[in-house]
């Protein structure tokens, strides 16, 4: 028997109240399955929060999907519109990842849930594959308002102060609740099924036996009883073959009709026909003498396996490989191997340890024992630990129980932490890289083609850890490159509060061409600069030295010459990048500001009153384009208790977002950040930039409040 995964009554803090919702939607748009994803505020994750129409276990490789990860939903948060996907055809296209880990028929809707400029969540619908290529107007209609529905609800709770969070896992919702016949129609039922030919079966839409006919477990050699609220697969070991459970997942997946044959030894062949719908999966057995049809050939006999159901290792397995190739640091790849590797094969903790200068060391861990290995971080490989034994020999070890284990080494101290374990070497051309450690509640035998199974993925995993390596060490040099090339710190200037912030792109080298500076003129004057040199890389970020090195070097001088300047010395060298820059003389005695700008957004200025407003700056040229580039100037007062916030694009520009909009956004949490201090507000504008970008794009915030020179 295998543990069901059942409707989950209340999984997180307040889900249940998204029930009815998702359950209407259902209805009213003739979905077969609907995936509700909540995004938590100051979370880049969103997260299966109801399912319905498909078992919790199909969708384990789903629950938690990265805001930026190219998948449907995260596309359809981020660009804030609904995708559709009229097809297998056009899912692979758009999608391959999601289309190699489900290649079944049905369309695809995913649309965003928002409230105001809030992103709550996603919600992904699947249709069968016999539905129409595009969405009739009332289907989208019925979308559209189901996602503001749930916004609302969503809002309400958040401003009741119960704000709806995700749990653990997903509340399942029960398939539709159907009529209970009478007597003489249960009767008659039983009638008809007896007389049919074959055997009948049901299958409840997690895949268990819900009923057997005495025809039907004749035709599998066993008693009704005895699978009766099993898989199929995994009580009877000649239907354990992954292409089995594959038709299971197409039939429930895209709600389509389909068969197979398969070899029940020694020679009996049968036909197995699935009839899917909402409620589950009828199922009709009859005897054949060919081996599957020409269409739909007969899977191979499976070898006996003490893997249960052999398909949903291989199922994560795929998933996890395809994701691996998007993962780029360390952490990724554990995190990766943690959603899909755990699940797959019910391991309860996993350890990552690698080598470094002779020594153990954990890079991550997940699970009910997360500091498994936390007695062996740091020792020396000549300790004779097992993790340090396996990554030294490049031989995995299987232990089924604590007591071998204990035998093989009695001083590891794991007794309260493992009932069984695997310990696997992570190899990279021949070379071991590191261990990864599997450990489980229970004791748990280890048969031939798990083994196989987890020492390949233990291969898989090294190849991802070995180019995360590459990615960390590369990231390291160019933060510290960047952080060298910024200023170390702020001048105390006496009038001013400020806060300065740097984020690198999440993608790329995490090196690019953003700077800031303030720079202390005399006891009563000040510059400020921000500007972003086109381009993400070692030449942007060497111009953006050089940019920041001409500026400070004029700086003092009128606005508009100092920024002249830097444009003739930019042209001169001609490096093929152009730049933007914005430049401000800040006045405090005489409480004014002096600016200009070469092609930079232009900054927000906030009143003491809180009015928060995009100054109108007249346009002036890119640096690096006409060395007779003229840079007019504007004065704007700057009373006691105003500021300003210097910014770069990349803390406002998102694919599909009007960028007046998103400039719009920003100011109102300026306004809102009246009372903080400055250091303050730059964690909130961050926080928003996070949540509202792509991260594609490298940010670069300087926040400057007049305080008067008294400070």
């Amino acid at each position: 028997m295998r543990d069901h995964a059942a409707p989950v009554a209340a999984t997180g803090s307040g889900t249940e109240l998204l029930d009815s919702a998702v359950a209407h939607v259902v209805r009213e748009t003739g979905a077969s399955v609907a995936m509700l994803y909540l995004l938590p505020r100051n979370d880049t994750t969103l997260h299966l929060t109801v399912l319905s129409g498909v078992p919790g276990q199909l969708a384990g490789p789903w629950t938690k999907v990265p805001r930026f990860s190219p998948v449907p939903v995260a596309d359809a948060v981020r660009l804030r519109c609904l995708i559709w996907l009229g097809g297998q055809e056009e899912l692979a296209r758009r999608y391959p990842r999601t289309a190699l880990v489900l290649p079944y028929r049905f369309t695809l809707g995913a649309a965003p849930i928002r409230t105001g400029a809030t992103d709550r969540g996603g919600l992904v619908l699947l249709w069968p594959g016999s539905h129409a290529p595009q969405l009739s107007p009332e289907e989208r209609g019925a979308v559209i308002a189901g996602c503001h529905d749930i916004g609302m609800l969503l809002q309400q709770a958040e401003s009741a102060g119960t704000p709806i969070l995700p749990g653990p896992q997903p509340r399942v919702l029960p398939t539709p609740e159907q009529t209970a016949p009478g007597p003489a129609e249960a009767l008659a039922v039983a009638e008809f099924v007896q007389r049919l030919p074959g055997g009948s079966c049901a299958l409840a839409i997690d895949g268990s036996v819900t009923f057997l006919n005495g025809a039907a477990a004749a035709l599998l050699g066993v008693r009704a009883e005895d699978v009766l609220g099993t898989l199929p697969w995994e009580s009877l070991p000649w239907l354990d073959n992954p292409a089995v459970e594959d038709h299971y997942r197409a039939a429930v997946i895209g709600r389509r009709q389909t068969s197979f044959a398969v070899l029940r030894p020694p020679d009996h062949w049968l036909t197995f026909h699935l009839f899917p719908d909402d409620t589950g999966i009828s199922v009709r057995i009859v005897p054949t003498s060919e081996p599957g049809t020409p269409d739909d050939p007969a899977p191979a006999p499976p070898m006996t396996s003490a893997v249960p159901s052999r398909a949903t290792p291989l199922y994560h397995l795929m998933h996890l490989a395809a994701s691996l190739t998007e993962a780029v640091a360390t952490r990724d790849v554990i995190e990766l191997a943690g959603d899909q590797l755990m699940p797959a094969f019910r391991i309860q903790t996993l350890v990552v340890m690698t080598s470094v200068e002779g020594r153990l060391r954990v890079e991550g861990a997940r699970g009910t024992h997360p500091g498994l290995m936390d007695r062996f971080d740091g020792a020396p490989l000549t300790s004779g630990t097992p993790a340090a034994h396996v990554l030294t020999t490049g031989s995995p070890d299987f232990y089924a129980s604590f007591e071998e284990l204990e035998r093989a080494y009695p001083s590891a101290g794991l007794r309260n932490a493992v009932a069984a374990c695997v310990f696997l070497p992570l190899i990279v051309s021949g070379r071991p890289i590191g261990s990864l450690v599997l450990a489980y509640d229970r004791p748990h035998p280890f048969g031939t083609e798990e083994r196989a199974l987890l020492t390949s993925i233990a291969g898989l995993l090294a190849q991802a850890l070995d180019r995360a390596g590459l990615y960390d060490a590369k990231d390291r040099l160019a933060h510290s490159l960047q952080a060298h090339l910024l200023p170390q710190t702020l001048p105390d200037i006496a009038g001013l509060d400020v806060a300065a912030r740097y984020l690198p792109s999440t993608r790329g080298m995490g090196i690019g061409g953003d700077f800031y500076d303030l720079i202390r003129l005399d006891e009563t004057t000040a510059a400020a600069a921000i500007g972003d040199v086109q381009g993400h890389n070692e030449n942007a970020a060497a111009l953006m030295g050089q940019v920041r090195t001409a500026v400070h070097a004029s700086a003092g001088a009128p606005p508009d010459e100092v920024l002249a300047r830097t444009n003739r010395l930019l042209t001169d060298l001609d490096p093929g990048l152009f730049t933007s820059c914005l430049y401000i003389h800040l006045d405090l005695a005489g409480q004014r500001a002096v600016l200009a700008t070469a092609g930079h957004p232009a900054p927000l200025l906030r009143q003491p009153d809180g009015q928060t407003d995009v100054l109108d700056l007249p346009p002036g040229l890119l640096l690096g384009i006409d060395p007779a580039a003229r840079y007019p100037t504007a004065e704007v007062p700057l009373p006691l208790g105003a500021a300003l916030a210097l910014f770069t694009d990349g803390l406002v520009e998102a694919p599909g977002v009007d960028i007046d909009e998103a400039v719009a956004d920003l100011a109102e949490h300026f306004a809102l950040a009246l009372e903080q201090d400055m250091d303050s507000v730059a964690e909130t504008l961050v926080r928003y930039a996070k949540g509202a970008t792509s991260g594609s794009d490298d940010i670069a915030l300087l926040l400057i409040n007049a305080l008067g020179t008294e400070g």
